[in-house]
């Protein structure tokens, strides 16, 4: 008869965070931002890490009549094989988070849909879905053969348009346009759900890709000022 794995979640070092995301999340890469991260352990094992921030924007709650400090989004689910559900890993993590801190009262994560994700992760632990944002809008260049997000032109002192990529890096650079993201919300009290519970659409279906569902890269990848509530829990 198999043994039950036991499964523990609590607080990762920013170094075991960055190896998770580095090795076990198709982006390979952590966010570069304020960052609350949560492990996970079977029988003692380091098998990943879920990341939680304060999304691409200071303004992720106004659209839910939030502070910035009742509000987080869950930017990475980095993790190797495991015997664990995904879902059973993330509600656990989740319910870790809300004890620590309880201040916060929603969270947002995005499936990106030119991954061909759908959002499995989220439909199976309950979470509503508000739709498909940011249909065709630019997110990249290609550079080079390589996807480079326009915040990093930026931060090398360029200028973020094509003109100016195509004459300064590559002069066969393209424009790289988004099929969008599927948005969906976590509410972690009642009201909040009875709130936003409206906003709900049907969910999406599988778009028949062999590529496992975890959040995309996103946008500013966290805010740059930490949100309070997950501030003490943050990067040094």
């Amino acid at each position: 008869m198999q043994t039950r794995t036991n499964l523990k979640i609590d607080w990762a070092t920013h170094e075991a965070a960055k190896y998770a995301c580095e090795n076990w999340h198709y982006s390979r890469s952590i966010p570069k931002s304020k960052l609350v991260k949560v492990g996970a352990w079977e029988d003692g094992t380091f098998i990943g890490v879920l990341i939680f921030s304060c999304g691409a924007t200071p303004h992720i709650g106004s659209p839910y009549k939030l502070k910035q400090i009742e509000i987080c989004e869950l930017t990475r689910v980095a993790l190797k094989n495991h015997k664990n559900s995904v879902s059973r890993i993330l509600s656990i993590a989740i319910r870790f988070l809300k004890k620590e801190n309880p201040g916060i009262r929603l969270i947002v994560s995005y499936a990106d849909k030119d991954m061909k994700h759908h959002g499995g992760i989220y439909q199976a632990t309950n979470w509503i879905y508000e739709g498909l944002v940011n249909v065709g809008m630019r997110s990249a260049f290609i550079i080079k053969g390589k996807k480079t997000h326009p915040r990093t032109i930026g931060l090398m002192g360029g200028v973020q348009s094509i003109k100016w990529v195509q004459k300064n890096l590559d002069s066969n650079a393209t424009e790289f346009f988004t099929d969008g993201k599927h948005k969906y919300l976590m509410p972690l009290d009642e009201e909040m759900r009875r709130q936003i519970e409206p906003l709900s659409k049907p969910y999406p279906k599988r778009a028949g890709s062999i590529v496992a569902d975890a959040p995309e890269v996103h946008s500013g990848e966290g805010g740059s000022v930490p949100t309070p509530a997950l501030h003490s829990q943050g990067d040094e």
